[in-house]
């Protein structure tokens, strides 16, 4: 039967779904080159402080946790290819929102509290779009890949989230480089925002021409059409088999007479959560979105304080790539136990040196030792099992739990970081340390293997721990 598979279908898909990821990426980071330009036109000329700054910075997670509850509202009752398509549109706008705050109703140039209330409305909408494109395309690829290789292609999307960012790594860089300050906080930094509305564009078309998951279309009943994705996909033999699998479960949900979201029990919901706050806990994005500003407290310039973001970007695609190598054969739990002790020992180092008031080469190594660390295991393992572990009658659902809370703890970590640095430097990067040791805990205690396994297998494993809870108690 493998032989019968499409593998080129498979990656078409994949890679198509995953410009999602990339814009995930990039919407997500390209707060880093622009954030400085405005403070400088939005926060500091209107006499704000850290915490409208912080704000600011991370007010586009607003609309990821909004995103994040509503994608599993949009992925059962659109579909997982619609549900994508919205998204894109809102990168779009926001985009090109984002860029020029002031059309229509406001002066350029001219700073009022309603004009940064509108930008901070532009990014929330596209992290509407975030919130969806990080919730249904791990999910839209999960339904899609093959058991063996899912974990190699819903991985894919964690490569095109750091593609993205270092793609705007460079376009930022690019932008700023050679340009006065002045230049930059006036003109660059719209630049910046409106350089996305390309990929966005690009997506949005390209969905056009995939088609929905089989196991969506099964769920609506549309079985003619799940089989024939299902055999572009696997082979004719095979995906009668497969869709036989997902019918299976289809039906066995309808029998289920407990609550629908707690249908196979407590557990698997709260795995999905713990899966998403560690992720965010252990403090990747405060890496992310304040790199350039990292490495200008080290000691370097603008130009190379972006430029070293770009270093640790390249480190973050080969780390990616690692992961995405090795899931499929190393298992899901080795690899995030083992990330998780290499973040522990980054961020230890960097709060040891930040409490010996020490800032040098070494910081940046033990930086890219934790952010190499996170690649590696965290940032696409957990998608991978975010996408995999749910049953199919509650994954909308339980997906958008999971995401909703992922984006409530990013903003959470994001936010406050600038007033914990005013605090204490080393007891902030600390704090983050010993997120990542419990990380490691919780993974080893509570997260199941699920290498290998079909979708309808992982959904057997919750069904029997369901049964145990419900006896238990």
């Amino acid at each position: 039967m493998k032989q019968q598979r499409n593998a080129l279908y498979i990656f078409s898909l994949t890679l198509v779904a995953a410009i999602g990821g990339l814009l995930f990426g990039y919407d997500t980071a390209v707060i880093s080159g622009a954030e400085k330009s405005i403070q400088v036109y939005l926060i500091d000329s209107l006499g704000l402080g850290s915490f409208a700054h912080g704000a600011t910075t991370s007010s586009a997670l607003i609309g990821c946790i909004i995103g994040g509850l509503i994608s599993g509202y949009f992925a059962s009752k659109f579909g997982r290819k619609k549900s994508l398509i919205v998204a894109a549109v809102l990168f779009f706008v926001s985009a090109l929102g984002s860029a020029f705050p002031e059309f229509l109703f406001f002066t350029a140039g001219e700073p009022t509290l309603a004009l940064l209330l509108t930008f901070n409305l532009y990014r929330i909408i596209g992290g509407i779009g975030v919130g969806l494109a990080s919730a249904i395309t791990p999910m839209y690829i999960g339904e899609i890949a093959p058991a063996d290789i899912r974990g190699k292609m819903v991985s894919f999307n964690q490569f095109m989230i750091i593609f993205g960012m270092l793609v705007v790594y460079f376009v930022n860089w690019g932008i700023a480089k050679g340009q006065p300050i002045e230049w930059i906080d006036e003109i660059g930094w719209r630049y910046m925002f409106a350089s996305e509305a390309i990929p966005a564009l690009l997506f949005g078309l390209l969905l056009l021409f995939v088609p929905e998951t089989p196991r969506y279309l099964a769920m609506q009943k549309q079985d003619d059409k799940a089989l024939a994705v299902l055999t572009k996909i696997n082979g004719a033999q095979q995906a009668k088999l497969v869709l036989g699998e997902i019918k299976q479960t289809v039906q066995s949900a309808k029998n289920v007479k407990t609550e629908k979201i707690f249908a196979y029990g407590k557990l698997v919901i709260v795995v999905g959560i713990l899966l998403s706050v560690f992720q965010q806990f252990v403090g990747i994005n405060v890496a992310l979105y304040y790199a350039p500003r990292i490495f200008e407290s080290m000691g370097a310039a603008k130009d190379a304080s972006m430029l070293q973001t770009i270093v640790m970007g390249l480190v973050n695609v080969v780390f990616t790539v690692v992961a995405i190598y090795t899931v499929d054969r190393w298992g899901r739990k080795p690899l995030l136990i083992t990330g998780s002790i290499g973040m522990a020992i980054g961020m230890f180092g960097v709060a040891g040196l930040a409490f010996a008031n020490i800032i040098s080469m070494s910081t940046l190594v033990f930086i890219i030792i934790y952010t190499a660390s996170f690649m590696m295991s965290w940032g696409p393992i957990c998608w991978v099992l975010i996408s995999e572990i749910f049953p199919n009658k509650i994954r909308g659902q339980a997906v958008a739990i999971a995401v909703a809370a992922q984006w409530a703890a990013n903003y959470f970590i994001s936010s406050t970081y600038p007033m914990m640095m005013e605090y204490s430097g080393g007891m902030t990067y600390g704090f983050y340390g010993l997120m990542s040791v419990l990380s490691a805990i919780f993974v080893w205690k509570w997260v199941p293997e699920t290498k290998g396994k079909t979708l309808e297998q992982m959904e057997d494993l919750w069904k029997k721990a369901g049964k145990a809870q419900r006896k238990a108690s």
